[in-house]
């Protein structure tokens, strides 16, 4: 970047240290300021600090910790948590009080971020219900509907790397905010721009301290919605079954639903079951990484375990290592796991008669097509929707009391059952990847011969994710022309196969590309998405990441599986298939 470009950054850079070492905070934070300032060689880390303002954005808040403008604090926390608290007040103006809740995961800064939020709240006449400890965010989502609360918090950074902090807002309905609630709570914080405007103490409100109470009834929900093969459970409840929490806020309700669901085999990784924000023992808290399950594995290929669970910090999302044919753990990606779990519902309920004709599912636009074929399959309705399972979620409360939702699931590890919790959940999951285990077991199974299985039924769908990072100002242009250029100049064919169907959610517009005709993509709201299909099913997704300095690339293609003896070869074209459309695409 030329001198001339960087004079306006660093000039805001300038005023926002001033108006930190003169304005409204504390003495504390004001040296920690003057310290990173006087450090050697310290220019970039300090314009990072300071050269813009952390974004609220439709998900909340997510940062690096620290000082300045540009970072997670106390200061930032506090004027997101305002912004949101006032556009609370106006919008449940008719109550008496508004309630909200609050947990937090295992980061470093979580509870005492947390405690920030509680008080704020309070001071603004709130009540407050905050945990006792650390929980994890699906059990926030179920709060809020347990005790009538309009808003909650939950402080986390999900998998984030250790210096990250955040937190999610949700609304009344247990779901992170969408629209028009999401804007509406941006544009209220951006109106909070001095720590005067917060109030950090004072006020009529109360916080409330909550904790086993909720457990109990947040797993006693969980219970109902599982237990659907009790026989094979109690037949088989001495499977070993190694459960990590990866240092997070899974390490107790995890193992304890596995209990309640009558597993009595759950192994243990004691180094990972510390509460450690600073993750000592992965590389990354993501279970997408695999290294993130090496010592998991390792614990049960020394054990003779059959499955491996890890949930993530804030035990939202889950990951499954099962064991191949040749006894060897295979981590499943998020579209295999939604698709046995899909799958293991939708036949249990049919078999017992639970299937009525007003059920569905849902999956987001990029997670596989198997789903909607097991759907299909089973007369089971199932809808799509954008990535995030805040949009899942809306779909629930559009039906809610109309229509019954059985699961729902997106292949970024993410996957929930019934409309007790309106977030991803990893406890329920646990609890019901434990369950299919032990069913397919009771058939003489195991969970990779279900998944072939599964494949056999209906056509092995396998799919990959390629992103491009472009870092910076230019970065985000580049990925801007990126989508433009890929709209001027959609792709004829992709691995041989003619493109025949053009799905643009920026316009929520479907283009037949041989006759022209087009047709409206029922969605509530558009976003900046392309996806080609072509005559052979190929799918090819292309959206920019909203959280990352990325464009990501979504990959679905499919091939029948005959016979378990097929899967290394079916295998093997399936990703010649998917390397050949990246090299079309210059990727």
């Amino acid at each position: 970047m030329s001198e001339k470009n960087q004079e306006p950054q660093n000039m805001q850079v300038v005023a926002n240290i001033t108006s930190w070492l003169k304005g409204s905070y504390d003495e504390e934070t004001k040296q920690q300021l003057r310290e990173l300032i006087a450090k050697k060689d310290n220019t970039r880390e300090v314009i990072d600090c300071f050269y813009r303002s952390l974004e609220f954005g439709t998900g909340g808040l997510r940062g690096i910790m620290g000082v300045g403008t540009n970072r997670m604090n106390k200061y930032t926390v506090g004027m997101a948590t305002q912004g949101l608290a006032n556009y609370l007040k106006q919008n449940f103006a008719d109550l008496p009080q508004v309630k909200v809740a609050i947990a937090y995961d295992c980061r470093n800064n979580s509870s005492a971020f947390a405690k920030i939020v509680a008080d704020i709240f309070a001071a603004n006449d709130f009540h407050v219900y905050l945990f006792d400890a650390l929980r994890p965010t699906p059990e926030l989502s179920f709060a809020i509907r347990l005790l009538g609360c309009q808003s909650g918090v939950m402080v986390t950074a999900s998998h984030n790397p250790k210096e990250y902090n955040g937190y999610k807002a949700y609304w009344s309905d247990g779901a992170q905010v969408t629209a028009p609630h999401d804007r509406s709570i941006i544009y209220e914080v951006s109106k909070i721009t001095d720590p005067s405007q917060v109030k950090f103490t004072g006020g009529n409100g109360s916080i409330e301290i909550i904790g086993e109470e909720v457990d109990e009834a947040y797993l006693s929900g969980i219970e109902s919605l599982l237990k659907l093969s009790p026989a094979a459970i109690e037949r088989h409840r001495d499977i070993k079954i190694v459960y990590t929490p990866l240092h997070g806020c899974g390490v107790k309700l995890a193992p304890a639903m596995l209990a309640r669901m009558g597993f009595t085999n759950v192994i243990h990784v004691p180094e990972q079951d510390v509460n450690d924000g600073n993750f000592p023992t992965v590389y990354s808290p993501n279970p997408e990484e695999p290294t993130a399950l090496k010592m998991a594995i390792d614990k049960a290929l020394a054990t003779g375990a059959e499955l491996v669970l890890a949930t993530d910090p804030d035990a939202d999302r889950i990951a499954l290592a099962v064991r191949d044919k040749k006894g060897d753990f295979l981590i499943l990606n998020g579209n295999q796991t939604n698709a046995i779990f899909t799958y293991y519902l939708l036949r249990r309920w049919k078999e017992l008669g639970k299937l009525h004709g007003k059920e569905y599912t849902v999956k987001t636009i990029v997670t596989t097509n198997l789903i909607a074929a097991i759907a299909e399959a089973f007369d089971v309705e199932c809808y799509s929707c954008y990535t995030g399972f805040k949009y899942i979620a809306e779909i629930v409360r559009k039906y809610e009391g109309k229509k019954i939702h059985i699961c729902g699931g997106e292949e970024s590890f993410g996957f929930n059952v019934g409309e007790l919790v309106r977030d991803k959940d990893s406890i329920v999951s646990c609890g019901l990847a434990a369950e299919v285990t032990a069913w397919a077991k009771e058939q003489g199974l195991s969970m990779f011969d279900l998944l072939l299985d599964i494949y056999r039924q209906f056509g092995y769908y396998k799919e990959r994710q390629i992103s491009a990072t472009k870092q910076g100002k230019e970065g985000l242009e580049a990925i801007l022309q990126m989508m433009r250029d890929f709209r001027a100049n959609p792709p004829k064919s992709l691995a041989g196969s003619d493109v025949k169907e053009i799905y643009d959610y920026q316009i929520l517009e479907l283009k037949n590309v041989k006759s022209g005709e087009i047709k409206d993509i029922d969605q509530p709201s558009i976003s900046n998405v392309l996806q080609y299909v072509t005559e052979d099913g190929t799918i090819v997704s292309v959206r920019p990441s909203g959280t990352e300095p990325k464009i990501k690339f979504y990959f679905g293609v499919r091939q029948n599986l005959n016979s378990a003896d097929e899967f290394d070869s079916v295998t093997k074209a399936l990703d010649e298939k998917i390397d050949a459309i990246a090299a079309e695409l210059k990727l």
